[in-house]
């Protein structure tokens, strides 16, 4: 059985004291969730020390919404993969399509960061998706296939064996226009196939997330999907009830 994940990104909100109270009503909470579901909540780097020691002993997991492509050194204002994992993130956040739309991250960026985080034992949740022209373009198998062939082939199988994938459908994302389910399970199984093509069966251990606009409302159709194992939630993860409602789902 895969991994059944719900990891909340909480981008750039809540204050520090917000986020712990935030943190807290999710551990409060997750008794009442099916206990194959893993938590994971993504603070920004100014919580991530305190969300993680109000979190302790409750089983919900902590990640970081990114990690700088350089070990040390003069790179201000960035934070690197080893300042994350010595406060006791588990996860990163790798390849966000807000970061390779605003902040120009490629893949030659990404292989970099992927390799900062793999030194210091994060496990990265690496986003892949295209946007709304290149969807109605219909190249949307082609840029997922790139994406992930340009940065997960160079894992090795054991770093393979520790890395999430999300896939966001940036098309679905603020623009009025939704994603179906059965859209959802079509490029995550060609996500998995994908995969397996390099990785073999391994593949079908890799949990596969959503991370297109999802909700309370609509979590239990697209979890309901064979290849989709759970979602990488923005807005939802901001109430700790609908973070945990969209856990229920499973």
């Amino acid at each position: 059985m895969r991994k059944k994940i719900v990891a909340g990104n909480w981008k750039m909100n809540t204050l520090p004291a917000e986020g712990v109270e935030l943190a807290k009503g999710v551990a409060r909470g997750k008794g009442e969730v099916c206990d194959c579901v893993n938590f994971i909540v993504c603070p920004p780097f100014t919580h991530l020390s305190s969300v993680i020691e109000s979190l302790k002993g409750t089983g919900v997991a902590v990640g970081a919404q990114d990690c700088a492509t350089e070990v040390k050194g003069a790179y201000t204002g960035e934070v690197s993969a080893q300042m994350i994992a010595a406060l006791g993130c588990e996860y990163v956040i790798l390849g966000h399509s807000e970061r390779r739309q605003y902040y120009g991250e490629t893949s030659e960026t990404l292989n970099k960061k992927m390799e900062r985080a793999f030194e210091n034992n994060l496990k990265p949740i690496y986003c892949v998706g295209e946007n709304l022209e290149e969807r109605e373009a219909e190249r949307h198998f082609d840029v997922v296939k790139a994406q992930i062939e340009e940065v997960v082939f160079n894992l090795s199988e054991e770093q393979f064996a520790k890395l999430v994938i999300a896939y966001e459908p940036v098309w679905a994302i603020g623009t009025g226009k939704t994603a179906t389910a059965e859209q959802a399970e079509e490029i995550h199984a060609f996500i998995r196939e994908v995969l397996r093509s390099k990785f073999g069966a391994a593949a079908d251990d890799c949990a596969i997330l959503y991370g297109g606009s999802c909700k309370p409302s609509n979590a239990g159709e697209i979890f309901s999907k064979p290849n989709v194992d759970g979602g990488l939630i923005g807005g939802a993860a901001l109430k700790a009830d609908d973070f945990l409602a969209i856990g229920k789902a499973f």
